[in-house]
């Protein structure tokens, strides 16, 4: 998996996925899977469960130990470097069983991810995440900063993961399943979150089942059935497919 630079404007493609393949073991999970997400763009990936969606953003991350493709972000391939490189690049991951420290406040958790402001390849400032923007972002958090994350409830937890990521300052977040397990409240300001960062200009390619969720947020979406690509367009057109919905997302 080899490594090079291209160049890279603002308005080009900021994640680029091509032949993207992926093991467990010797079962093959993920075939071909080819994808990108623009700046300022929500894209969602459905399936149903054990589709892929987790896979593909886990082998975007570097965090599969086999996997072959090419992987580019704001025109290096990454494909091949430690995770911690790719985050250090400015590609946010917020997985979906959390992993925040759970013995840690929120306040603490959100220190442990924070890095570097970060500026766009023209020069521009990009968004540069301070714990009392994240607070103003998500309310619950604001009022238990002192709180350890082990004494928090999953939909919370989850707020959590989310800010502590946006404290690295990335250009692009990878979300995995966010409204998995939590309550209709908690899913409509996840909903909300969603929009927000839009707005303040970070990407977001968003792993999900729920498409009355997804459909609120997501610009375009690509579909998986068995570990390949059987559906890419706008939202919209996939929320007017029934054919396609029943096909590959109804259970």
């Amino acid at each position: 998996m080899s490594q090079g630079t291209m160049r890279w404007d603002a308005g080009d493609v900021l994640l680029g996925v091509q032949n993207l393949n992926a093991w467990y073991g010797a079962a093959h999970i993920l075939f071909g899977i080819a994808l990108e997400v623009r700046r300022g763009e929500v894209v969602a990936l459905m399936g149903r469960n054990g589709a892929g969606k987790s896979t593909t953003l886990k082998s975007i991350m570097g965090l599969l130990r086999k996997y072959e493709g090419a992987v580019s972000f704001m025109g290096t391939r990454i494909d091949g470097m430690r995770p911690y490189q790719v985050a250090r690049r400015g590609l946010g991951y917020v997985p979906e069983d959390r992993r925040i420290f759970t013995d840690l406040t929120v306040r603490e958790n959100l220190e442990a991810g924070r890095q570097d402001p970060r500026r766009w390849p023209n020069g521009d400032e990009a968004r540069n995440w301070t714990p009392e923007d994240l607070y103003e972002l998500f309310p619950n958090l604001a009022t238990m900063r002192e709180r350890r994350g082990g004494q928090m409830s999953g939909g919370e937890q989850q707020m959590l993961t989310i800010a502590r990521t946006l404290m690295g300052n990335p250009y692009m977040v990878l979300l995995d399943e966010p409204s998995e397990g939590v309550a209709p409240l908690i899913v409509e300001q996840m909903a909300h979150m969603i929009i927000e960062l839009k707005q303040r200009g970070v990407s977001v390619l968003l792993s999900e089942q729920n498409l009355p969720f997804a459909r609120l947020v997501s610009d375009r979406v690509y579909v998986l059935e068995q570990g390949e690509i059987k559906y890419a367009g706008a939202m919209a057109d996939l929320v007017q497919d029934e054919q396609a919905r029943r096909a590959y997302l109804e259970v």
